[in-house]
């Protein structure tokens, strides 16, 4: 390839990368270690008419980055997470929805000598179908396996954690776990944060549910109410509770002058004649008690009409 040719891709990627950028609001950057090409035309296919995917060199993506915060400060913030083996997921559609159709996609695969193990790697104890000349690998192993003969195979007598989580894989598990038939590990694209609007936050940020928002929403309102009372400061939150609070004052002293207003009359009444508005409300409460009694007799009053007119002709009139 000339550098002619060379020249005239990197442009090309530049110009497809401003493009998408430009287009699209959000992206998730992804982590695609141990994902391979058929896995990636997989996750592809899957996203299509969801989200575009972009892979490329990080020195790549950084220079492309680098011209274009001139224009757009935000990109900043992208470039600060272009590290290690990534790639870009470019999504108009719902986070939630395109975040499980982007980690849907998983693959088996056996464990390899020197990959970090994402998961703890337990051998099951059982019936192995090996042969007793292998029972010296167990016994080389730095971990040991409780290992007997049983019809002629090697048998495991107990469940051994092989490998834990963090940890190297060494020569002889991923030899062993091998023998066995055993593939551990699952492998995918995973996101490792998400760019939306000129806002970086984590992907965990869309597990959050709308009730928890409304209720720290809340949460702060009333706290900075509370504040705001305190401090003889008035603000949105408190200005309601400072006007409550200022009729409860102004509905006082019409109660003890003369001065008075409709509300004001109301609660006079009431501290005039008490038993007035006690034996009115005693009242209402029977009259509606009596009305549903007394369609309940007329029921019965019907009943027994509905029976006497029966009753009043025999079988063979």
């Amino acid at each position: 390839m000339s550098k002619g040719d060379g020249r005239a891709k990197k442009e090309a990627y530049f110009q497809k990368l401003t493009q998408l950028l430009e287009e699209y609001p959000t992206v998730f950057i992804v982590n695609v270690d141990n994902v391979g090409s058929n896995q990636m035309h997989q996750v592809r296919h899957a996203l299509r008419g969801q989200a575009v995917v972009l892979m490329g060199k990080n020195t790549m993506v950084r220079k492309a980055l680098r011209n274009l915060i001139p224009e757009n400060p935000n990109y900043e913030k992208l470039m600060n997470v272009v590290k290690g083996n990534v790639g870009f997921v470019f999504t108009k559609g719902d986070l939630k929805k395109v975040r499980e159709m982007i980690l849907a996609n998983r693959v088996q695969a056996p464990a390899k000598a020197g990959a970090i193990a994402p998961v703890d790697v337990v051998v099951p104890a059982g019936n192995t179908g090996l042969e007793p000349g292998k029972t010296s690998f167990f016994q080389a192993l730095s971990i040991p396996i409780p290992t007997k003969i049983a019809r002629g195979t090697i048998e495991i007598s107990t469940d051994v954690t092989l490998i834990k989580t963090g940890d190297k894989v060494g020569v002889s598990e991923a030899t062993l776990l091998n023998m066995l038939n055993i593939s551990p590990f699952t492998y995918g694209l995973s996101i490792l944060t998400i760019y939306d609007s000129g806002t970086v936050f984590s992907p965990d940020v869309l597990d959050i549910e709308e009730s928890s928002l409304i209720g720290n929403l809340l949460t702060g309102i009333q706290t900075i109410a509370a504040i705001s009372l305190a401090l003889g400061f008035p603000t949105q939150a408190s200005v309601p509770h400072n006007l409550i609070a200022g009729y409860k004052n102004v509905l006082g002293v019409a109660l003890a002058t003369e001065y008075s207003f409709e509300a004001a009359d109301r609660i006079k009444e009431i501290l005039a004649d008490p038993s007035r508005f006690a034996a009115a409300s005693s009242a209402a409460a029977p009259a509606a008690g009596g009305a549903a009694e007394e369609a309940a007799p007329a029921k019965e009053e019907e009943k027994e009409e509905s029976e006497d007119e029966d009753m009043g002709f025999g079988l063979f009139d």
